[in-house]
C-alpha cells in the first residue's frame, strides 16, 4: 500500500511517499519546503505568517499524495509545535487549508521514530550505535543500553541557536554536557548516526554535489576531523558566499554553521571517529507505523 507521512519541523516541512514493503520503504517521492515555522517563536507563540506559510506548503503535500496514490497520510509535528502556547491555533489553521489532523509528538516519540527509520536502512550494531538528530529546535539522541532503548531530548537547535545569539552558543556545550554524560555511561558507543538537514547537507558539501542526490548521501561519512575542518570553512565565509556553495541549499546557508557547531559538540564530547550519515529517518519511522 501507498503510504504518505509529513513532518512539520521548526526549520521546514518535509514529505515522503513511499510503499510498505517487509523489507522497508520503497520510496516514490520526496518534498521539502522551508517555511521556518520556529522563526521567532522561541519566546512560546509562533508567529502568523510562519503558521500560514506552513499550514500552505502541508496542503500542498497533501494534494500531491494523494496525486501519487497514497491512500493513507500521516502527518506530525514536532519541537516548535509542541512547544507553543498557541499550537492549537495553528493546528485549526492547518486542518483548514489541507484538511489535514496533524499530532504533535513529545521528545520521546520523535526519537522512537527516528531510530526506528535510520535501523530501517542501515546495516549497523544497534547496541555500538548513537542516533543524532539536529533539528531547527532540538537535537534528539536515541541509542540502546542493556537492551533497552534510550532517548533524550534537548532544546538546541540550528534555527534555535541562530535567533538567540552569541550568548546562547557559548552556552552550548553545558547545554549537551548533561546528555553526553548519560551517554557516555553507557561505554558501548562506537558510531554516530546523523539525520536531519544538517548532516546531509555536509555529506552534500563535502562532495561537491551541484545536484542533491539522496542515494549518495545515505550511508556518507564524515570522519570527524573533517566535521571541523567544514566548521570552520563554513564559519570563515559570509552569508552570500555560503548560499553559492555546492550542496548546500541557499534557504540553509543562514543556520548550518550551527547545526554543525552541535554535531561537532557531540563527536569531541564523546570522543568518537566520525559520523554517519542517514535519509531514513523520522519519516520513515511514520510510514513504517
Amino acid at each position: 500500500m501507498v503510504s504518505a507521512a509529513i513532518d512539520i519541523g521548526t526549520n521546514s516541512v518535509r514529505l515522503l511517499v513511499g510503499e510498505v514493503l517487509e523489507t522497508g520503504v520503497r520510496e516514490i517521492a520526496r518534498g521539502l519546503s522551508s517555511t521556518r515555522l520556529g522563526e521567532g517563536g522561541f519566546g512560546g507563540c509562533l508567529r502568523r505568517p510562519a503558521m500560514e506559510r506552513t499550514a500552505r506548503a502541508v496542503a500542498v503535500f497533501a494534494r500531491r499524495s494523494v496525486q501519487l496514490g497514497a491512500r493513507r497520510l500521516t502527518a506530525a509535528a514536532t519541537s516548535a509545535v509542541r512547544q507553543a502556547v498557541n499550537r492549537e491555533e495553528f493546528l485549526c489553521l492547518v486542518r483548514e487549508a489541507a484538511g489535514v489532523s496533524v499530532r504533535v509528538l513529545s521528545g520521546r516519540e520523535e526519537a522512537l521514530y527516528t531510530y526506528r527509520g535510520v535501523v530501517s536502512g542501515l546495516s549497523l550494531d544497534p547496541a555500538a550505535t548513537l542516533v543524532l538528530d539536529v533539528g531547527g529546535g532540538s537535537t534528539e539522541f536515541i541509542w540502546t543500553r542493556a537492551g533497552e532503548l534510550c532517548t533524550l531530548s534537548v532544546e538546541v537547535g540550528a534555527v534555535r541557536l541562530l535567533e538567540q545569539g552569541p550568548r546562547e552558543r557559548e552556552k552550548l556545550a553545558g547545554h549537551l554536557s548533561a546528555a553526553l554524560q548519560k551517554i557516555r555511561q553507557s561505554r558501548n558507543i562506537e558510531e554516530v548516526v546523523a539525520v536531519g538537514g544538517t548532516a546531509t547537507s555536509l555529506a552534500a558539501v563535502d562532495m561537491g554535489l551541484k545536484i542533491y542526490r539522496p542515494e549518495l548521501v545515505h550511508g556518507y561519512r564524515l570522519p570527524a576531523s573533517r566535521v571541523y575542518e567544514l566548521l570552520a570553512e563554513l564559519r570563515a565565509k559570509s552569508l552570500e558566499e555560503r548560499q553559492k556553495m555546492p550542496g548546500l541549499a541557499p534557504e540553509r546557508a543562514d543556520i548550518i554553521v550551527f547545526g554543525t557547531l552541535i554535531i561537532a559538540e557531540v563527536l569531541q564530547g564523546l570522543g568518537l571517529k566520525g559520523v554517519t550519515v542517514s535519509e531514513c529517518d523520522l519519516l520513515h519511522g511514520l510510514l513504517l507505523e
